[in-house]
């Protein structure tokens, strides 16, 4: 064999081998298997080392709602939010933001407050002094409105409400912090003057009384869907509070009581107007829905300086809040219980003001008890004709000057309900007698000695 054959031979057998190798058992390789073939249990994938930390963590991707260190807001956007831009609380240069396009980062421009609309400024860099834009207040934020220039329809900027009139926010952009303006109340909507900075002059917003705090409303702005602010009570007009969002510390507006809701007017505002707001009247005061001792005193009860013999109009009170110290309104007790009149301004034509079933014994006038309203006031005490012998002569008011006496009928016939079955009879025999002898009785002591028989036959009886 020559040299040449034994080369072919040679290469011939390494053919050989290297075909048969892959079916000659499982491959003992740890490494990745050719695709389609078995590499045996466990190493079709990467082998797992459960000593390692972190080989079972997935690595981190755009999309998990994490932004970690390496992903930005232009990187990925979904996990880092958009980039930031006006009304992010810091002005870009390289995003073109000026004091002209964008006030509520970069502040006001030099000029914008000085009480003229010049050149340079219009009502989107300066509505304190341009006024606000004419679709600010239609309830869309619109192409040229933002926080700053219309925060009644895109909403208050991010910074207002911390506490501090800080760059870029004023009287009309965030009253919660900078105060009202001083115009607000005049009665002209004006200057910066919005619905969510001056309700009193330009109307609450759109939104208002819809039953969610949202947008730009707060306590100052809609006190019917937020709630009065928390320093409105405190009886000093201060900071965003004015006649319409704490008429118990600044007073009612200059219109309310004309007996006309006004654009201005509310329900929570001036309910002489406007008449109580809807939720008013169940018996249950709700301050998070804007009721108080103004707004709905069917629920919450007069206010703490009403009947003290003072008509406080700084206090909020009038004719129609407090006829205690004011007086009753004009058309209260002609019998009929009509407008806007109610059972705290005139209890004369709609009587009383108890709701049974709202967890209060509301008895003062004697108009709910155990025995009309068991659910407020328990389960009524059956007793025995003498102690409801005191409960009688209560009802009787002798006045003093020697007239004849008055009673309650109603107060007679829950004397009478709470008494056992067999002492009715003894008890009524004395109010038989107590009543005909009105005429010549102005005393108690009287009654005492015309009806001595009816009386001591009363106290003597027992419930069985």
């Amino acid at each position: 064999m020559n040299s040449t054959q034994a080369v072919l031979r040679c290469l011939a057998l390494t053919l050989v081998v290297l075909t048969m190798a892959p079916g000659c058992g499982r491959s003992s390789l740890r490494g990745t298997p050719t695709p389609g073939m078995d590499a045996g249990p466990g190493l079709d994938a990467p082998p797992i080392f459960p000593d390692t930390p972190g080989r079972d963590v997935p690595p981190p991707r755009c999309g998990d709602s994490v932004c970690t260190p390496d992903e930005t807001c232009e990187t990925c956007p979904s996990d880092c939010d958009e980039c930031g831009g006006c009304g992010d609380g810091s002005c870009d240069a390289a995003l073109g933001e000026t004091c002209g396009s964008c006030p509520g980062d970069c502040g006001a421009c030099p000029g914008c407050g000085d009480g003229t609309c010049s050149d340079d400024e219009s009502c989107t860099s300066c509505p304190t002094d341009c006024g606000s834009c004419m679709t600010c207040g239609d309830g869309a934020c619109n192409s040229g409105e933002t926080c700053t220039s219309c925060p009644g329809d895109c909403g208050a900027c991010v910074r207002c409400g911390d506490g501090t009139c800080g760059l870029g926010e004023d009287c009309g952009s965030c009253a919660t912090d900078c105060g009202i303006c001083i115009t607000c109340g005049d009665g002209a909507c004006n200057g910066a003057e919005t619905c969510s900075s001056c309700a009193a002059d330009c109307g609450a917003c759109i939104t208002c009384g819809d039953g969610a705090c949202n947008g730009a409303e707060n306590c100052s702005s809609c006190a019917a869907d937020c709630g009065r602010c928390a320093t409105c009570g405190d009886r000093t007009c201060n900071g965003a509070e004015d006649c319409a969002s704490c008429p118990t510390d600044c007073g009612v507006c200059m219109r309310c009581g004309d007996r006309t809701c006004q654009a201005t007017e509310s329900c929570s505002s001036c309910p002489a107007d406007c008449g109580r707001c809807d939720l008013c009247g169940d018996g249950f005061c709700t301050p998070t829905s804007g009721e108080d001792c103004f707004s709905c005193a069917p629920d919450c009860g007069a206010c703490e300086t009403c009947g003290d013999g003072t008509c406080t109009a700084g206090a909020g009170e009038t004719c129609f809040s407090c006829p205690a110290d004011c007086g009753i309104c004009t058309g209260c007790g002609d019998g009929r219980c009509r407008g806007t009149e109610d059972c705290a301004s005139c209890a004369r034509d709609c009587g009383v003001c108890s709701v049974c079933g709202n967890m209060r014994c509301e008895s003062a006038g004697g108009f709910e008890d155990c025995i009309n309203c068991p659910r407020d006031c328990g389960m009524c005490t059956l007793n025995s004709c003498g102690q409801s012998l005191t409960c009688v002569f209560g009802c009787f008011s002798f006045g003093g000057g020697g007239g004849i006496p008055t009673f309650s009928l109603s107060c007679l016939a829950g004397c009478v309900a709470q008494t056992c079955t067999d002492s009715r009879f003894f008890l009524d025999q004395v109010v038989s007698c107590a009543v005909g002898n009105l005429g010549t009785c102005s005393d108690i002591g009287c009654f005492m000695r015309e009806c001595g028989s009816e009386i001591a036959a009363c106290i003597g009886d027992r419930c069985d």
